[in-house]
């Protein structure tokens, strides 16, 4: 469903959303997430615009998490707050790995019962579950999902993603919650092409593309210790006071972190 614009809004690249009667415009919403050291720290972001002009920012942490994860959990917080307010949905993000998931990949890992092509699980699939939930419950009322390319300038995305890192960084940012009036953010300024960038040939959701962690490495109590996998690692700093991780992607630097810590590099 495209919008529809007055010639007046046109702004350069970008365009306004169209003002129009309460029962004609959608619900804006833009979401974000951030992961200091991924996984580390946490924060997500969201502002909500209803059609009778009141503005809502939200925002939360999480003490251990992934960016991926932050990223879900922005639009999960915006359904669970619109659980009750009818209407179409307009939701702006940066994430291609929550457009595409929702929009494409979450109907085929039902099919495979939560695999991957390559038949391995699926990763956070709990909050796909409770994210594809949230949008069933919506029934047939629209939700147009929009990318929009992070740190580009467009103000909504700013926004939430100053409430996120903020958030991540354990700093509680004042949230806005009030007349669109008085609010200084654009937050309707958004660019004409909001679709997905088109993934290269053959790729897939399930596809590594990226390169593996050479280490992950973890202080507790003063002792350092060397993990294989993030989920040893977590096992080992989850819940604890002045616990420290990090994830290292060459031997290289592996050694800087540890010298970093204070500790001379074991042989491996």
């Amino acid at each position: 469903m495209g919008r529809r614009l007055r010639p007046s809004d046109k702004l350069g690249t970008r365009t306004r959303v169209k003002t129009a009667e309460p029962s004609e415009q959608p619900i804006v919403a833009f979401t974000d997430g951030a992961a200091k050291g991924n996984p580390g720290p946490g924060g997500w972001g969201a502002v909500i615009v209803t059609p009778d002009g009141h503005v809502t920012e939200l925002g939360g942490r999480s003490p251990l998490t992934t960016n991926n994860q932050m990223e879900l959990t922005g639009p999960i917080e915006v359904l669970t707050r619109l659980r009750r307010t009818p209407g179409a949905l307009a939701m702006y993000a940066d994430s291609t790995y929550v457009i595409r998931g929702i929009r494409e990949w979450i109907w085929a890992w039902r099919k495979r019962n939560w695999k991957t092509t390559e038949g391995g699980d699926v990763l956070n699939r709990e909050l796909w579950e409770r994210l594809g939930a949230l949008v069933a419950e919506r029934g047939k009322t629209p939700i147009e999902w929009h990318y929009v390319r992070g740190h580009t300038g467009i103000p909504g995305n700013e926004r939430v993603d100053e409430i996120a890192t903020a958030f991540a960084l354990g700093r509680r940012p004042e949230l806005y919650d009030g007349p669109l009036i008085r609010y200084s953010v654009p937050i309707f300024d958004v660019p004409d092409d909001t679709s997905v960038p088109k993934r290269p040939p053959g790729s897939s959701p399930s596809r590594k593309t990226k390169t593996a962690p050479y280490s992950y490495l973890s202080v507790v109590d003063g002792e350092v210790m060397r993990h294989a996998t993030w989920a040893e690692c977590e096992r080992r700093v989850k819940g604890r006071s002045g616990a420290r991780f990090k994830k290292a992607m060459s031997a290289r630097e592996e050694k800087a972190i540890l010298r970093e810590w204070g500790f001379e590099p074991p042989e491996r």
